[in-house]
C-alpha cells in the first residue's frame, strides 16, 4: 500500500468511526502498517498527529450538531461523539473552538472548522506537493441549486507568519476568521472552509452588490486583533467575489474556480 492509499484508507476508517473510541494502534492495524509509520505520514502531509486529527474532526461534527439540532443537549452531543460526560466533551471542544459548546451555539453560525480531507482519485501525488483538498460535497450540492448566486471567497492574510509564532495562535486565527465571516453573512448564506486558510461563502443572492457588502463588512474588521497566550495578533482577510452560472460546472472545476478567485483577490490586495 503506497502512502496515498494508506492515507486514504486511514481517513476513511476514521470518518466511519468518529462516534466510537478510536486508537491510533487500531487505525494502523486496519491499514496494515505500524503506528509510527501512520504518525509520520500524518505529520508529513497534514502537519498534525493522528489523535489531533480525530479530535478536530469530532469537534467539527459536534459543532454542526449543536447548530443543526438546537434541541439536543450538550450531553447528548457529547455521547454521540465518544465522550462519557459533558465536562470531558466541553474541555475537548474548548481546546478546538476556544469557547464552551453553549457559547458556540449562541454566537457562531459556521461549523466547518476542520472539513473532511479529500484524496484526489487521480494524480494523488500532487496532493503531497500542493494545497490540501477538502471535501466540498455539501457546498457543491447547494451550489447546483444556487448557480445564479454570488460567492464571497476569503483567505487569511499571513497565516504562515502567525503559525510560525504559535500553532495555537494559527488555530485561533482560523476560528476568529470564521466568526467574522459568520457575522458578515446573511441568515441564508452558507460558509465553508475549503482549504488551510481559505473559505467560501455561497450567498443566497444573485445581486452583486449584496456580495460586495459582505466583503466590505469583513474588511471593516481588518484592523482588529485577537489574543492568544497574552499576545495580540492582527488578523486581515483577503476577499474576492465571483459567480459561476455556466452549466454544467463539475465538482473539481468549482474547487479550482474558488481557489483561483482567492489567489486573484490576494494578488490584487498586494499591489
Amino acid at each position: 500500500m503506497n502512502n496515498m492509499d494508506l492515507l486514504a484508507h486511514s481517513l476513511e476508517y476514521i470518518e466511519n468511526h468518529l462516534s466510537e473510541e478510536i486508537r491510533t494502534e487500531e487505525i494502523a492495524r486496519e491499514c496494515y502498517c505500524s503506528k509510527s509509520t501512520l504518525e509520520k505520514l500524518f505529520r508529513c502531509v497534514e502537519h498534525i498527529t493522528v489523535h489531533d486529527y480525530v479530535v478536530k474532526r469530532r469537534m467539527t461534527k459536534a459543532a454542526r450538531m449543536l447548530l443543526k439540532s438546537p434541541d439536543a443537549g450538550i450531553l447528548e452531543v457529547a455521547l454521540q461523539y465518544g465522550y462519557s460526560t459533558s465536562e470531558s466533551f466541553s474541555r475537548a471542544f474548548r481546546q478546538v473552538w476556544n469557547c464552551k459548546p453553549s457559547e458556540f451555539r449562541k454566537n457562531m453560525r459556521i461549523s466547518e472548522l476542520f472539513p473532511r480531507i479529500r484524496i484526489p482519485l487521480e494524480n494523488g501525488d500532487v496532493y503531497m506537493r500542493e494545497r490540501r483538498h477538502v471535501d466540498i460535497s455539501e457546498l457543491y450540492d447547494l451550489f447546483r441549486d444556487r448557480q445564479e448566486c454570488w460567492f464571497v471567497c476569503c483567505d487569511i492574510k499571513n497565516l504562515s507568519v502567525i503559525n510560525s509564532v504559535s500553532r495555537k495562535a494559527g488555530d485561533m486565527a482560523i476560528v476568529e476568521c470564521m466568526k467574522r465571516i459568520g457575522d458578515a453573512s446573511g441568515k441564508e448564506d452558507v460558509a465553508f472552509r475549503i482549504g488551510g486558510d481559505e473559505f467560501a461563502i455561497l450567498t443566497d443572492s444573485s445581486d452583486r452588490e449584496y456580495a460586495e457588502e459582505i466583503a466590505r463588512k469583513i474588511h471593516q474588521c481588518d484592523e482588529e486583533t485577537f489574543v492568544c497566550e497574552e499576545q495580540q495578533f492582527p488578523l486581515g482577510i483577503h476577499t474576492g467575489i465571483a459567480r459561476f452560472d455556466r452549466s454544467p460546472l463539475k465538482y473539481d472545476e468549482l474547487f479550482q474556480e474558488l481557489h483561483t478567485t482567492i489567489r486573484e483577490a490576494a494578488s490584487r490586495n498586494r499591489r
